[in-house]
């Protein structure tokens, strides 16, 4: 499948910034589930953009802006060819071991409930593979997809007690509990396209890889409970959502900030034949 992406994020201040600068995480490497056969990055303002690599092998670009500018519009658009691997993340850079991605931090750290859920799964199913396609199911079932119930900061442990939020957060408790299950577990961002060949959305999407014996990452998706085919895009990993960010930045002066994402997904193909 090629699909196409446009990705917009415009940050706006109520006063002129001074200075900003920002890290993106918004450019997907290929691998064996997907091949980038074009890509750019624009940004709205004059100043310094620097690729480099972060620690954990995804393409990360630097970009740095002296003022004045009451906004900021970062655009990415490219196409990607991808290809079903049964959601097996083949060829992908590895920097680390897996036993790295059972650290836990602020955002996946397991409550009370994360733990009885931990036990719940390991009492149903004997071996891992199972218990984590037990897992995404069962996170699927019991959390409501709600945009207003949670920020970026909700931990995985709030995500579920209240059993609301995002694609963030259901990637959120998929990782805590893999972890509590002795499995490394890491989360993922990246684009989805949906079956009707175009989507508009307020974000991109996000999922997790755990680590499984004789197969390596596989990818799950309790949001949509199913792992990553063709019709997945993937772009960063982390431990959490921070660390697999699209943008994350800092400014000097600016007063209130307001943010608004777009995202489209288009079938390159049926593009093509329109």
């Amino acid at each position: 499948m090629r699909i196409l992406v446009r990705h917009d994020t415009t940050y706006r201040y109520s006063e002129p910034a001074r200075f900003a600068i920002q890290r993106l995480r918004l450019t997907p490497r290929n691998c064996e589930s997907q091949h980038v056969r074009d890509w750019r990055i624009e940004i709205n303002r004059d100043g310094r953009l620097l690729r480099r690599e972060d620690a954990f092998g995804n393409i990360e670009h630097c970009f740095s802006a002296d003022g004045p500018f009451d906004s900021l519009t970062t655009t990415v658009e490219g196409e990607v060819e991808t290809f079903d691997t049964t959601g097996v993340a083949r060829g992908a850079v590895e920097r680390f071991p897996p036993a790295l991605y059972l650290r836990e931090t602020a955002l996946t750290a397991p409550d009370g409930g994360i733990m009885d859920l931990a036990r719940l799964i390991t009492a149903k199913a004997p071996e891992t593979l199972a218990r984590l396609h037990l897992l995404l199911g069962e996170i699927h079932e019991s959390m409501l997809f709600d945009i207003d119930a949670t920020n970026t900061g909700t931990s995985a442990a709030e995500a579920y007690k209240c059993r609301r939020g995002v694609c963030q957060d259901f990637a959120h408790v998929f990782v805590s509990v893999a972890r509590a299950l002795g499995a490394p577990a890491r989360y993922v961002s990246g684009y989805i396209r949906r079956s009707d060949g175009v989507e508009a959305r307020v974000s991109g999407h996000a999922w997790a890889e755990a680590y499984v014996d004789n197969l390596g990452w596989v990818g799950f998706d309790p949001a949509h409970k199913r792992s990553p085919d063709d019709a997945y895009i993937r772009v960063a990993i982390g431990l959490d959502y921070l660390g697999a960010a699209p943008v994350r930045g800092a400014r000097i002066g600016g007063g209130e900030e307001t943010m608004e994402v777009s995202v489209l997904i288009q079938d390159a193909q049926r593009q093509s034949q329109s």
